[in-house]
Order: structure tokens, then C-alpha cells, then sequence
């Protein structure tokens, strides 16, 4: 075989360990899910490793698989789901089939690689379907109102009561009366819908998402005494619930990141704005001092 340019080489390699470092991955993938899916995905591993031991002909050495890469997607995917793990792995693959596209001078085989990996996203992609992506809805109902409501309300209490403790008690109350109204509201709704959702688990995913984004919430106002710097705490909370939940929707159900989530940041500094004033108001027309 003819002498390959060093920068060819260096994205064979780079290739040939990332077809190993998947190879791992969807082997230990395999052993998290049901039969039918984990017959697709050791297939999948060992196509994965043809795809290596072909790089390996061009470059002539061993490599090593990414070890971190292994361990987290693996984790990703035990905490997120599998569905959200793969198609954030398969985001990655965007990078490594320029890479393949660059490979062709010198190895027109490498489009049955390509083929390959196209054909593995659309398996997997079509395939896992997992109940928490089928409830998605149910946790976004209960996430979203105790977001708007509660991260609104605590901004009202804290303006008018002024104690720290005192407003996250009342918060918590109200937190709580909230995640079990919304839950009753979920389960309602989905014994009127006309899907696949089991009404008990629809209510019960919309209430402990509430219960959830409440504890998170109220948590500094438990911990600490200055209501500024509680206040300040809650705020961040709610931008990083929403980030979070927004990127794993974005990811697992394919949708636009950037829409969601200002539109949800927009909504729920809106609600802050109007209790921040209603608090100031009720404070000074009531002359609550606590």
C-alpha cells in the first residue's frame, strides 16, 4: 500500500478508535435493554468492530478505545435513557462522516461504511420507543407550571414576607397542593385522551416532576437566611431546569433547543416580574412587616 499522507492518517486513527470506542459502547448498551432491541444493538457492535478492523488495514497498528467515552455514554444513558444516550451519541456522528467523506481519495470501500452508519441511526432512531419519552408530556405539564407558578410565587412571598424560612414553608404548602391538583389534572386528561398512556402513570409523572422542581426551588430559603441571596438561588434554578429539560427534549424528540427554551424562560420571568410587583404592593398597602 502506497505511503498516506500524515493528515489522511491521522483521520483513519481517529476514525478507527472511535469505530472501537462505539463497538464498546453499544456492547454495554446491549445489556440495558429487552431482547428484540438487544439482538439490533450487538449487531450493531459487531459491525462497528468490521468497521475498525478495516481502518486497521490502512493504518497498520492497534488503537485504543476511548475509555471516558465509553463510561459516559453508558451513564447518560442508565440516567437519561437509552433513547436520549444514542441520539446524543449520534450527533457525534455528523463529525466522524466528514471525516469518512475525506477518507475517499485514498478508500472508496469507506462508503460502505457510511452506508452502514446511516443505516444504524435509522434502526435505532425507529426502534427504542421508551415509556419515559411516551410521558414526556405529563412531566413537561407538571416542570412547566411549578416553574411559572411556584418560581413566580416565591418571588411574591419574598417581597412581602421577608423572612427567609417563612416563605419557604409557605412556598413547600403551596408547592405541594399544587403537584397534587396538577397530578389529579394529568390523570383526568389522560383518561379523556385517546393514546397509550396509562392515566395513574400520567398523573403521578406530572405530580412528582412538580413535587421535584418545588424542592429544588425552595431549597436556599431552608438553608440559608439572607432573602436576597435565596431569591438570587431560586432564579438560577429555574434557568438551569429549563436548560437541562430543554436540551434533553431537544435531543430525545429532535425539536429546535433555542425556541423552547426562551419561550420558557420568557414565561417564567414574566410571571416573576408581575408577583415581584404584586408582592411590593401587598407589602406597602398591607404594611406587612414579619
Amino acid at each position: 500500500m502506497p505511503e498516506i499522507d500524515k493528515t489522511i492518517r491521522d483521520k483513519i486513527l481517529f476514525s478507527q478508535k472511535n469505530e472501537l470506542t462505539e463497538h464498546y459502547i453499544y456492547k454495554e448498551l446491549s445489556t440495558l435493554v429487552k431482547e428484540k432491541y438487544r439482538k439490533i444493538l450487538i449487531r450493531i457492535a459487531d459491525e462497528e468492530l468490521k468497521h475498525y478492523e478495516f481502518f486497521k488495514t490502512l493504518t497498520e497498528e492497534e488503537t485504543m478505545p476511548d475509555r471516558f467515552k465509553i463510561f459516559f455514554y453508558v451513564l447518560i444513558s442508565r440516567i437519561f435513557g437509552l433513547n436520549f444516550g444514542l441520539k446524543l451519541m449520534e450527533k457525534g456522528e455528523d463529525i466522524a462522516q466528514k471525516v469518512y467523506e475525506g477518507i475517499k481519495e485514498i478508500a472508496p470501500e469507506i462508503e460502505n461504511i457510511i452506508k452502514d452508519e446511516n443505516r444504524h441511526e435509522n434502526e435505532l432512531i425507529s426502534l427504542i420507543q421508551e415509556e419515559r419519552l411516551k410521558y414526556v408530556s405529563s412531566v413537561v405539564l407538571g416542570l412547566n407550571d411549578a416553574l411559572v407558578e411556584i418560581s413566580g410565587a416565591l418571588v411574591g412571598f419574598s417581597l412581602a414576607l421577608q423572612k427567609s424560612q417563612i416563605v419557604g414553608i409557605v412556598g413547600l404548602i403551596t408547592g405541594i397542593a399544587g403537584a397534587l391538583s396538577m397530578g389529579a389534572s394529568s390523570y383526568l386528561s389522560a383518561k379523556e385522551e385517546d393514546s397509550d398512556k396509562i392515566p395513574l402513570k400520567a398523573g403521578l409523572y406530572t405530580g412528582l416532576a412538580y413535587i421535584c422542581t418545588i424542592v429544588l426551588l425552595v431549597f436556599p430559603y431552608f438553608l440559608l437566611k439572607n432573602i436576597i441571596v435565596c431569591l438570587g438561588f431560586t432564579i438560577i434554578t429555574v434557568f438551569l431546569l429549563i436548560f437541562i429539560f430543554n436540551y434533553y427534549v431537544s435531543v430525545a424528540r429532535e425539536l429546535r433547543f433555542r425556541n423552547r427554551f426562551f419561550e420558557m424562560i420568557g414565561i417564567s420571568l414574566g410571571v416573576a416580574m408581575i408577583n415581584f410587583f404584586i408582592g411590593l404592593v401587598m407589602r406597602k398597602v398591607f404594611g406587612i412587616e414579619i
